[in-house]
């Protein structure tokens, strides 16, 4: 028997697959119902890590298992492949980032290929190209002619590092989400804006038609970030100048506690103020340079500055002053808020460090008694948030807080004070970039003609050769040839916008470029798309609830609307698969983490070999700054693609934390080893291709039989309901123990017979085709070994039959008087009269009757048989 040579097979069958373009899909097959899988595309970074190993074995075990349902699976792979990454290493060793790029991608499209996943390359993109971002820029164009575009002065986070604006959803803990020790400041610049808010309310009633199919987490996470907030706008009169000055509030009901006013270090007023008393400039600066989330952390202390200015609360003409604080945020509500400390935790904090006054404008009720319990102010230690009766508010005393909602906001729109609206936490999408390697912006700016788009016979705006990389500033300012343009409207001088789009963009239709790649008269063609959308499933981390998944679906309603498709949303399933998780090892003397093969481990203890040191052992999330991460390539050498497959579909639910443990690779190496045995050591007992006779099994072979479909009952229901491929394995692990007894008790004794022989080749065939999508070289090259035709990609999968999942025999107890005294094994169809009379023939049972008379005979149908005596 020869040996399983898993580096042998593997490049065997992925020569075979490509040769014959095993995995390109049409985009219509007869008969077939569409299926689209997808992960989520990788940035070409040069090195698959294990996260990404283990994100395309989930999405590539789907495709496969649905291909072997009968379904026309569109199962794509592609290129993030504009960004910083790539910028900066053009700055630090001089290759352009389109040589880093496609040298990165070319190792990257080699090591997926090396895992023996199922994409069809013929429609691989990769954003970086012009063919692809050609339709950014024409999309830019008609989202602009259609109002969904514009270009305004605004305050954006910017990251000195980056050199670059983020977006607020890129922007983490005060950091930039790529530096993670870079705080982001705040910049004032003329920025381009998508105009997401348009979509906000859809963006949230959407979620109805995701509830079934998207994680409630997901949709929690989005759902915060949009921010729709019922409220009331009330306009306070500004003493200094006499303007108004609208503030947002949920809480109307506590206008009449109003103490002190605050508005944001951003907010326009600021600069009006700051001519009157500049003195204020530094403070307003520094607040304006730290990050707005950490901004409005709990917990995290208030800082503010009295301007000298002073508002008047409509409802009760009183002047209060007001504040310039950093807890208060331009993009929510109107950049303003009324404090009212004695009913709001952030106030109360705030009025408590300045020595603000607190009025209680709500008492708490008493849950037993109901009576009102008066809160005094100066007493006060912690702000009452809850709801309660209303005191020191005029007319409004003695009512419910709840009732006061409403009738004070009636009394404000009334009396024109205000008016009752809805505000969002979700802000346009800035997606202006000052540096070169993205989707050139197509606008340009004439003289003449203002701001122009280029025209669409023009596109793609192409980034220019002509550039240097210093890393100070933006490249594309350094080209003036892109700089100087002709306008396309007139046809005299202009100057091109030299910003580059978020890299977002690009990840924001990709999905539907999969569908029609090679088209070069418009993005995608809509008969070919409505054929695929919305993607069946997709997966990825759950890192992207509000950058990418939040940015697809605005996309994915914006294209709708433009006519270029008839879906409202571009995922119908989402799967987020759990972190990867491994040891770091720190190290206190030396203060960093170490390399694992620095690193001695013994059982639960691990040392630096150097010096013996003991080392801080964790496990976490691998990562680079911990040196824990693992390279699936290492893996894949040592014990090949299908052993790292199986393992990692194997070691935990695709949800789940995966811990990485090299012993479970060995143990998954073993398992496929035991297969490969029974196979070829029993060759013998696979060639007979007839048919079952199950009329002439034997009780063992119907005992194989009966685990054979309930395994396949097992593992299609686990891979169906909710892709927990650990069990279904484990289950394919149950009936191969259960078939290598089979093999050894009966195939080669006396009781061997030729349907043995036929029950014994039907549950080896069953195990290979279940196995196949997790191991598919392995498998490909049993199914040729048993001499099986064709190959397993199109393979039907396998149906299990109701009636073989259950016993035809049925043990059932026999008692005497209700105490147990022997068992039957018998048909479970047997006549009541049959089994009556089978169990007063048992030995034992007979010893007890006897000399007795038989009163009657209890049988509970499958179960007891019990026999009164007197």
């Amino acid at each position: 028997m020869r040996e399983y040579n898993f580096g042998e097979i593997e490049a065997k069958w992925q020569n075979k697959w490509k040769n014959e373009d095993l995995f390109k899909t049409e985009n219509k097959v007869e008969g077939k119902e569409n299926y689209y899988v997808l992960e989520m595309l990788p940035y070409p970074s040069g090195k698959l890590h294990v996260g990404h190993a283990r994100n395309y074995t989930i999405g590539d075990v789907i495709a496969r298992y649905k291909r072997m349902k009968g379904l026309n699976v569109l199962h794509p792979m592609g290129w993030d492949s504009f960004g910083l990454p790539a910028e900066n290493a053009a700055i630090q060793n001089g290759a352009h980032p389109a040589v880093w790029t496609k040298s990165n991608i070319d190792n990257m499209n080699r090591q997926l290929k090396m895992m023996g996943l199922s994409y069809d390359w013929d429609r691989e993109i990769a954003s970086y190209t012009p063919e692809y971002y050609k339709w950014n820029q024409w999309i830019f164009k008609k989202m602009y002619e259609n109002g969904l575009v514009y270009k305004k002065k605004s305050t954006v986070n910017w990251c000195p590092e980056c050199q670059t604006v983020l977006a607020n959803e890129q922007v983490e803990d005060g950091m930039c989400w790529r530096h993670s020790k870079t705080p982001v400041i705040q910049k004032d610049l003329e920025q381009w804006f998508f105009k997401i808010t348009d979509y906000a309310d859809e963006l949230l009633e959407g979620h109805k038609e995701l509830k079934e199919g998207w994680p409630e987490k997901v949709l929690t996470m989005q759902k915060n970030w949009i921010g729709k907030s019922y409220g009331t706008e009330v306009n306070f009169k500004i003493v200094e100048n006499g303007q108004d000055l609208p503030v947002f509030t949920t809480r109307v009901d506590t206008l009449y506690g109003v103490t002190y006013a605050v508005i944001a270090p951003e907010h326009p007023l600021v600069d009006e103020i700051l001519k009157t008393n500049p003195a204020l400039k530094e403070s307003v600066s520094a607040m304006k340079n730290t990050d707005m989330i950490e901004r409005t952390a709990e917990g995290k202390e208030k800082n503010g500055v009295k301007t000298g200015w002073h508002v008047i609360n409509p409802v009760n003409g009183e002047e209060v002053s007001l504040w310039i604080g950093d807890y208060v945020l331009m993009n929510y509500g109107t950049g303003a808020v009324m404090a009212v400390p004695a009913h709001d935790d952030r106030d109360f904090a705030f009025a408590k460090k300045y020595e603000l006054p607190i009025k209680v404008v709500i008492n708490p009720v008493d849950k037993k008694t109901k009576e009102e319990i008066k809160i005094v102010a100066e007493e006060m230690e912690n702000a009452f948030v809850g709801t309660g009766i209303m005191t020191n508010s005029s007319e409004f005393n003695g009512i419910s807080s709840k009732d006061a909602v409403t009738k004070i906001a009636e009394y404000v729109e009334a009396n024109n004070y205000g008016e009752r609206t809805v505000k969002y936490r979700l802000k346009d999408w800035g997606v202006s970039r000052q540096r070169y390697w993205g989707t050139p912006i197509p606008a340009l700016y004439c003289e003449k003609c203002g701001v122009v788009m280029e025209k669409d016979e023009n596109l793609p705006v192409l980034l220019p050769t002509d550039v240097e990389f210093t890393g100070n500033g933006n490249p594309i300012e350094t080209s003036e040839s892109f700089k100087h343009a002709v306008c396309p409207c007139c046809g005299g001088e202009a100057r091109r916008d030299t910003d580059t789009m978020d890299t977002f963009v690009d990840s924001s239709w990709y999905f539907l470029r999969y569908c029609d790649p090679k088209n070069t008269q418009l993005p995608f063609a809509k008969e070919i798309v409505d054929g695929w959308s919305p993607v069946d499933q997709y997966i990825g981390g759950i890192e992207h609830a509000v950058m990418h998944l939040l940015y697809s679906r605005f996309f994915h309603k914006v294209l709708r609307d433009l006519g270029l498709l008839s879906t409202n949303e571009p995922f119908k399933r989402l799967l987020t698969q759990g972190m990867v998780l491994g040891p770091s090892y720190y190290s206190a003397a030396e203060n960093r983490f170490l390399y694992a093969e620095e690193v001695e481990v013994r059982g639960t203890q691990a040392f630096l070999k150097t010096t013996g040191e003991e080392l801080q052992v964790k496990i976490e999330k691998m990562s680079k700054s911990k040196n824990n991460g693992v390279d699936p390539e290492i893996m894949i050498t040592k014990y090949g693609a299908d052993t790292t497959r199986l393992f990692i579909m194997f070691a935990a639910p695709p949800e789940r934390e995966l811990e990485w443990n090299e012993n479970g690779l060995a143990g998954a190496a073993r398992f496929l080893n035991k297969v490969w045995r029974l196979v070829l050591e029993n060759k013998e007992y696979l060639a007979n291709k007839d048919e079952i006779d199950y009329s002439k099994l034997s009780k063992e072979d119907k005992a194989l039989v009966r685990k054979l479909h309930q395994t396949i009952k097992k593992v299609t229901d686990s891979i169906e309901a909710d892709y927990h491929f650990n069990t279904s394995i484990a289950a394919t692990m149950e009936l191969l123990n259960e078939m290598q007894d089979f093999r050894s008790q009966i195939l080669g004794t006396d009781k061997e017979t030729s349907e043995s022989r036929k029950v014994f080749r039907e549950a080896m065939v069953n195990v290979v085709i279940m196995l196949s999508p997790f191991t598919p070289h392995f498998c490909d090259e049993l199914w040729e070994e048993m001499g099986n035709q064709g190959n397993l990609f199109f393979e039907a999968w396998p149906m299990h039959r109701d009636e073989l999942t259950i016993a035809d025999e049925i043990a059932v107890a026999v008692q005497v008087n209700g105490k147990l005294r022997g068992t039957l094994e018998v048909d479970r169809n047997i006549a009541k009269e049959d089994l009556e009379k089978q169990a007063l023939e048992i030995e034992n049972v007979k010893k007890f009757i006897e000399g007795q008379t038989v009163v009657k005979i209890i049988v509970v149908p499958g179960k007891i048989v019990n026999i009164v005596v007197k």
